[in-house]
């Protein structure tokens, strides 16, 4: 853990401490009123295996090779074919992954790793928002200079270099290969701080005249309320907005989503960086609102607008008046049994032992159960070995146990 770090982690206890001394414990029922279509979860069940594989390129791992080899889940996708990967480093302004062609499904995967140590997730998290500049596509292929700009717009300074500093490796392969396959789906996923990076990639190749679908696993803030709304616009994530957006064209056209951003119960990362900073949550998100390993279809829902007090952002007892606004407006109540721990005060109770400790490990059990709520989407994410991590549920995916028993491609 990097000794600049423990300021602003001090300044974050102080502040997410006191602010919640004064606002109490949210209550929100289960966002079970739009859950998503068989054909979406069993997508998004694939593409966290698709982004578990990620967790295989770093420092401690002999990595992916070609054809499409590696200790994890590369067997689950015989159809796909490795561009290249790519790793700068364990710092927030550093980035992993990597560039696949899938021949099965026709898209070319670009898939960015997240963060092993939730810890040092919480220290890096806790900063100011710098200046935001919108790309203009300059130097892309179908750039759009009616770009819309984004103004006011302040982003995460970490984030935004992560991704400027992953644009220079990978752009001249991803824009080679998508003009080799110009038929192919440009499909970004990412997890935890990768989901981040993956937002600004999302808009990046957009400007440049791509057409992504971006789906990410544990997102966190990546900026203001400007950029919010933003994203919101060039994703188009507020259309018919008191339903899923294509839920008139049918219950299984929610595949056609241009950003699934997918959260779960009792994870923290997607309410960093704290509200108090002038962070805000963009719209898109699908909520999993079962606490254990394996989710069925039922455990998946639809949420409404940048804040549905019925999924994640119901967790984030900061953001009371802004729930209680969203109640009134959906016709919704919080007089049930559901009480959801609030999970910014969880982490502000074992922060001292963060700190304290040489390694930035937990001593306590509590933080760790949200280390694991962090990694488990339909698996338990981030462990590089054969079929992934052996604790991770899943199992009941499909008749090969990954989904769609037809080996991801």
């Amino acid at each position: 853990m990097r000794l600049t770090h423990l300021l602003p982690l001090a300044l974050l206890t102080t502040a997410s401490t006191s602010a919640l001394q004064q606002l109490p414990l949210l209550h929100h029922a289960p966002s079970t009123s739009h859950p998503v279509s068989p054909a979406l979860f069993a997508e998004l069940e694939e593409l966290a295996r698709i982004v578990d594989i990620t967790y295989c390129v770093g420092l401690t791992s002999p990595g992916i090779l070609k054809p499409f080899r590696c200790l994890s889940r590369c067997p689950d996708f015989p159809r796909f074919a490795l561009v290249t990967t790519w790793n700068t480093g364990p710092l927030l302004s550093d980035s992993c992954g990597y560039i696949a062609l899938d021949h099965g499904k026709e898209r070319v995967v670009v898939a960015f790793r997240g963060t092993y140590s939730i810890a040092n997730t919480v220290v890096d998290l806790s900063t100011v928002p710098q200046e935001y500049v919108p790309y203009p596509g300059s130097g892309g292929s179908g750039g759009d200079e009616q770009e819309p700009k984004c103004d006011g717009c302040r982003v995460h300074m970490g984030f935004q270099t992560s991704w400027l500093i992953t644009r220079r490796l990978i752009l001249s392969d991803l824009e080679r290969e998508l003009q080799l396959w110009p038929h192919y789906k440009l499909t970004l996923v990412g997890h935890s701080l990768g989901g981040a990076v993956a937002a600004l990639a999302g808009l990046d190749l957009l400007a440049r005249g791509y057409d992504p679908t971006v789906t990410t696993f544990g997102e966190p803030r990546v900026g203001n309320k400007g950029l919010v709304k933003y994203i919101d616009q060039r994703f188009r994530l507020l259309q018919n907005h008191t339903h899923h957006p294509d839920a008139e064209a049918g219950h299984d056209d929610d595949t056609r989503l241009r950003y699934r951003r997918v959260t779960h119960i009792n994870d923290p990362v997607p309410l960093l960086p704290l509200t108090e900073w002038g962070f805000a949550t963009h719209a898109g998100e699908i909520f999993i609102h079962k606490p254990s390993l394996s989710p069925d279809n039922q455990d998946l829902s639809h949420c409404v607008g940048d804040n549905d007090p019925r999924c994640i952002a119901g967790q984030d007892s900061t953001m009371a008046a802004t729930h209680d606004d969203d109640k009134t407006q959906l016709g919704t109540n919080n007089n049930n049994n559901n009480n959801p721990r609030d999970l910014l005060a969880s982490v502000a109770e074992e922060v001292q032992d963060v700190l304290h400790e040489p390694w930035g490990v937990p001593a306590r059990y509590k933080l760790w159960q949200l280390f694991f709520a962090h990694r488990d989407y339909f698996w338990r994410l981030g462990l590089c070995v054969p079929g992934g991590d052996p604790l991770g549920g899943g199992g009941e995916y499909g008749d090969d146990g990954h989904g769609n028993g037809d080996g991801g491609g």
